[in-house]
């Protein structure tokens, strides 16, 4: 500040001294304010006066903006040293600058500004200076700050930027945006003070969200110096993504070698999408690329990309156990904002590839994705056209793979469109009521084009030799109505027309003395329909004990229904073939084996009978203040249907199909579902265990045989209002959601915590351990009976359990494991440890036993900037 400024201001300066009063000035022209002793609420408010100045000429003022200061205790001016002291609270703000003090002092005839800490009643320091310039932040014990050059000195500066946080004992700020640091220390501690590890240097060069350049610089591990050291150092430090190397790790294998894992690079393309790419390589030829992207575009659209391939050898050529593979997976999940475009979407699940990946790669750590059965995937996009009536349309490409048999399943893609119903009957008023104005029809079109393969030729052009097309339109008609005022009816019509571009065509060739099984090319068509009713009602029941009982009354509600279809006989589209020499004669349909089935040969005259129930009761609240009583669910469902053909003819169909009963509750206040079923069957059965056309009862038995019951249980209980537990990765390999297989070890990423959870740095071990220490707990029970040959036996029946809990504030563990009770032997079992070292974290993750017994030890940082300093060990998975 000029210094003849100052003087023209103190020479009509005026202040008023108060214990405990705030002081606020602002200082940028001639006329000066003259403050008087306001309250906290009236900080910018001042009384003004205008005082004749100095004739004296004064130079140009250095200022091009409002300083402002405030202070609690008092300011106080001295015209001899030219220094305004700010005392207790003090504040200072100019241009884009905010310094907030115990302390602060400003020498306008130097035109700088100092600030310092202050002493309670009791000598410790308090009100450490914040100085902030635009977004960045410093926090010393002290500062000097030259507004002119905007170069500054600061003593114990404690900044951070990014997840840097650093100290250095004296910095010099050059200008806005280079820093020199000396006797500096930076971390990703929380407490930049007492750090339990921090990087020690004496030369640095910082450049505020941007990078930080360090010259010889030493790892400190709680106090300790490591050998861990750089001549010098590099760390970008930008908010925005940069393109980098990925610092491989280290490992070795019996069958594989030495080896580099995750070398990689990972490329910032744009502020919408990214690309990592990594790979693997073992001494004995093996080697694996990964590539993954993911996309974003606010309110547009977001997903993710992972290409991964494996080129696998095992042992070395010349040994017995030598073999060599190759494997890939593909996922892609894709998702669009509704808000984007209301009437389209367009979708993706996808994850296809080899059919042994999730069992043999060396990067994927999971049973439950192991075990599984079935790679499915599916991308879609449908659109609705807002006409009248509405008419929806999807294209869907879709993929099923058998991972144990090695066929996959494809459509591509299938066709869907639908017109919205029409009531045509309805007058002006748009009511529907009664048989005849409820009369309704739509009109559906389906359009498939099906592939059928396997693992070995899939992505190659003899995956299509066989593929089939078809389209299937479909116009149902239907009614719904009352009767007898408490029975609800329908009645529906179907007629169907199917199109195939190819047909079969079966005669017998007397030279190859075979059915030949001709494919034939060309359009084609059939056309079926189909009749259906069914007439339901709902009946309440309700058992009254009285208000004074525990269990004060017992509501039981039946949903009751009988239905009817008929589907005539469709002879006339099959033909008569020569089956063998003699002339005897079989039939065929041309259109068997089509994607939508082939019309029927015999009529189909179906009574279906459905009982449905609920069961609730109304118990005494525990709760002695509430006058209400409580509702708990006894039966969720309880379920019995079955079906009479009257067109059964004994032999190939029988009249009665089995009774099929099932059932589910919720007990112990909806922690556990329980769920049942059971097979009963009316007829009997003969010697070679055959079903016959006679009555059981008939046969010497009871009314009902029992082929086969299952009985399910889940129970999870935690801690935390019994939350769920998420394993999302696990799940879109195809596994289970939850833990009862194991946690989902990605061995590409090994910084993620096993255990989904956030870092919380706010638990506090205080007063002898009284820390809570969550947990939780998902139990699995399955049973299955089987009887359908008189086996009489129990076929599966198995225990699960998952258990994770915090064994100490920081120390975390889990336990996957099981029984099988017919096997008898314990099923998948693994057992996991963490152990949070506040920036740093240390995992363990073993299973001891069975065919993928394995383990995996990791060490690092956890923050990403600094996730190349970290040590990882695993073994070799045996497959």
């Amino acid at each position: 500040m000029h210094t003849n400024l100052f003087n023209i201001v103190l020479a009509s300066f005026f202040l008023t001294l108060g214990g405990g009063s705030i002081y606020s000035q602002d200082i940028k022209k001639k006329k000066v304010s003259i403050p008087a002793v306001v309250q906290e609420d009236s900080l910018s408010k001042s009384v003004t006066d205008t005082i004749k100045l100095d004739t004296v000429k004064t130079k140009k003022t250095f200022l091009d903006g409002k300083v402002r200061y405030v202070a609690k205790d008092y300011a106080r001016i001295d015209q001899k040293k030219k220094q305004i002291t700010l005392y207790n609270e003090a504040e200072l703000y100019y241009n884009d600058i905010e310094l907030k003090s115990g302390l602060i002092v400003l020498d306008y005839g130097k035109d700088e500004v100092y600030a310092g800490r202050i002493k309670d009643s009791t000598g410790a320091f308090i009100q450490y200076p914040n100085f902030k310039q635009g977004a960045n932040v410093v926090q010393p014990d002290s500062i000097r700050f030259n507004f002119k050059t905007k170069k500054a000195l600061i003593w114990n500066s404690r900044t951070e930027q990014s997840d840097f946080r650093i100290k250095a004992a004296i910095t010099k700020k050059e200008n806005d945006s280079v820093y020199f640091l000396k006797g500096a220390r930076f971390t990703t501690s929380k407490d930049i003070d007492n750090p339990e590890y921090y990087f020690q240097t004496n030369k640095v060069k910082f450049i505020p969200g941007k990078k930080v350049i360090v010259g010889f610089t030493n790892m400190v591990i709680a106090d300790v110096p490591t050998p861990l050291a750089l001549p010098f150092a590099y760390f970008p430090m930008t908010e925005e993504s940069h393109s980098g190397i990925i610092i491989p790790s280290y490992n070795d294998s019996n069958t594989r070698g030495f080896s580099l894992q995750n070398l990689g690079y990972y490329f910032a393309l744009s502020d919408n999408y990214d690309l990592t790419a990594l790979a693997d390589y073992y001494t004995n030829g093996s080697y694996a690329m990964r590539f993954e992207s993911s996309y974003a575009k606010r309110y547009r659209y977001r997903g993710n990309l992972n290409l991964r391939y494996e080129n696998l050898i095992q042992s070395e050529r010349g040994y017995p156990d030598y073999s060599k593979q190759s494997i890939y997976n593909i996922q892609w999940s894709h998702s669009r904002d509704t808000k984007s475009s209301p009437n389209s979407n367009f979708s993706a699940s996808v994850n296809m590839g080899s059919s042994k990946y999730f069992q043999q790669s060396i990067n994927q750590v999971n049973v439950g994705s192991n075990l599984n059965n079935t790679l499915s995937s599916s991308v879609s996009y449908s659109k609705t056209f807002n006409t009248v009536p509405q008419i929806r349309t999807a294209l869907t490409a879709t993929h099923s793979q058998n991972t144990q048999t090695e066929e996959i399943n494809m459509t591509l893609p299938s066709l869907e469109a639908s017109v919205d119903r029409i009531y045509p009957f309805v007058g002006k008023d748009g009511v529907k009521r009664g048989l005849i104005k409820n009369i309704n029809l739509q009109y559906n079109l389906s359009g498939k084009n099906s592939i059928k393969t396997t693992d070995s030729l899939f992505f190659k052009s003899a995956m299509f030799d066989d593929a089939q097309l078809g389209f299937k339109h479909s116009i149902p008609i239907s009614t719904n109505f009352k009767v007898f005022k408490y029975f609800s009816a329908s009645a529906s019509a179907n007629y169907d027309e199917i199109w195939y571009n190819k047909t079969r065509k079966k005669y017998y060739d007397p030279e190859e003395s075979a059915v030949i099984d001709e494919v034939v090319n060309g359009f084609d068509a059939y056309r079926t329909y189909s009749l259906s009713s069914s007439l339901g009602t709902t009946v309440y029941g309700t058992f009254n004990f009285g208000e004074t009982k525990k269990i004060q009354a017992i509501r039981h509600v039946m949903r009751p229904s009988v239905s009817y279809s008929y589907t005539p006989s469709f002879e006339k589209y099959y033909d008569t073939y020569a089956i063998d020499a003699t002339g005897k004669l079989g039939d065929y349909t041309r259109f068997e084996n089509g994607i939508y089935g082939s019309p029927g040969k015999t009529n189909s005259n179906i009574v279906g009978f459905d009982l449905s129930n609920t069961f609730e009761a109304k118990v005494t609240d525990k709760d002695s203040t509430k006058t209400d009583p409580k509702k708990m669910m006894l039966l969720n469902n309880l379920n019995f249907s079955t079906s009479y053909n009257f067109d059964a003819d004994g032999k190939n169909t029988l009249a009665w199909q089995p009774v099929r009963v099932s059932g589910g509750t919720q007990i112990l206040d909806n922690k556990m579902s329980v769920n049942f079923g059971a097979t009963l069957n009316p007829y009997a059965i003969d010697n070679s265990g055959n079903v016959i056309d006679v009555f059981n009862i008939n046969n010497g038995g009871s009314l009902f045989r029992l082929t086969s019951a299952n009985l399910t249980m889940n129970y999870s209980i935690s801690s935390k209002e019994f939350g769920e537990k998420d394993n999302k990765q696990s799940e879109r390999n195809g596994g289970r959601e939850d833990d009862l297989f194991g946690s989902n070890v990605d061995l590409t990423d090994s910084r993620r915590s096993q255990f989904d959870e956030e870092d919380d740095s706010t638990d506090v071990i205080s007063e002898f351990f009284r820390a809570k220490l969550p947990w939780d707990m998902t139990l699995a029970y399955s049973l299955t009976y089987g009887n359908a040959r008189r086996e009489n036996e129990i076929i599966g029946n198995s225990v699960m359990i998952s258990i994770n809990t915090d064994i100490t504030p920081k120390w975390k563990g889990g336990i996957s494991s099981g029984y099988d009770f017919v096997q008898k032997g314990i099923t998948f079992t693994q057992l996991r440890f963490e152990r949070d070292l506040l920036s740093w974290r240390m995992d363990f993750n073993w299973t001891p036993l069975g065919e993928y017994s394995n383990w995996n030890f990791f060490i690092g940082i956890k923050s990403g900037i600094l996730s190349d300093i970290k040590y990882n060990k695993r073994s070799n998975t045996n497959f």
